[in-house]
């Protein structure tokens, strides 16, 4: 049975993404069977695969309203073993559509278990926000692994995060747990830096991630050519840092 990770944090530009598409790449090069989840309507992940997003008839906006099964919405990537269920702008509408929906927090839950048996790994990338879509994404997970910038409003962030969470875990998924904390943008030359990995470690002690994700031009650059870091640049340390993670999150499993 395939292990369903929420990716989320609220704040945006913490490097949700580029963690889902990284790691998803890294994970099915490594053989396992691995779906990304869009559920964010700016639908990166899909730029970041080289999905035209914007040609593609399924997405998961028609899964979520009930309009299609979401097998009808699993694309191939260009990578092996590398699927995903793409979203677009239309999914800015699914907000006021599940809105009207009975148990509309369940709605991507219900889509999954269809197909849940099919993966090996299932990553959601969640929009940077608090709303139903994020409701979703980790109503369905079994875990939520959460990106975390080296910065310092990160923390203060991270507090109604986990509040979320708890209420996520005592109303509608009782059985998510955390997958782990993962530190990005990184700049060992400042002092911040390194009190946020220092601090964020004392509070979350082994469930922060030893892999910590640095700054690299080459990370933000790979999406504008629809590559994941280990395709556009696989010397780069975006790249080993992120097959790093992959195996941490395999021994995790």
């Amino acid at each position: 049975m395939g292990r369903i990770i929420s990716i989320s944090n609220q704040k945006g530009g913490v490097g949700k993404t580029t963690t889902a598409v990284n790691l998803a790449a890294f994970l099915a090069e490594k053989g396992k069977r691995v779906l990304i989840v869009d559920i964010d309507p700016q639908a990166n992940a899909g730029y970041g695969l080289g999905v035209n997003v914007e040609d593609v008839e399924n997405t998961l906006y028609e899964v979520l309203i009930g309009k299609i099964p979401v097998g009808q919405a699993v694309y191939k990537t260009g990578i092996e073993n590398l699927y995903i269920v793409p979203s677009n702008i239309h999914l800015s509408g699914a907000q006021i559509d599940l809105m009207e929906m009975e148990g509309n927090e369940y709605a991507l839950k219900k889509s999954l278990s269809a197909i849940k048996d099919d993966f090996d790994f299932i990553l959601i990338d969640c929009p940077p926000s608090l709303g139903v879509l994020t409701l979703n994404g980790l109503a369905a997970a079994d875990t939520v692994l959460i990106p975390l910038q080296c910065e310092y409003y990160a923390l203060e962030g991270l507090s109604q995060l986990l509040r979320i969470i708890k209420m996520v875990q005592e109303n509608l998924n009782r059985g998510l747990e955390i997958e782990g904390v993962v530190l990005t943008m990184y700049d060992s030359r400042t002092n911040l830096s390194q009190q946020v990995v220092s601090d964020v470690r004392e509070f979350f002690k082994e469930k922060v991630f030893s892999t910590i994700i640095p700054r690299n031009v080459r990370l933000s650059e790979a999406p504008s050519f629809g590559k994941p870091i280990g395709l556009y640049d696989r010397g780069s340390a975006g790249s080993e840092r992120y097959e790093r993670l992959a195996d941490e999150v395999l021994r995790n499993g």
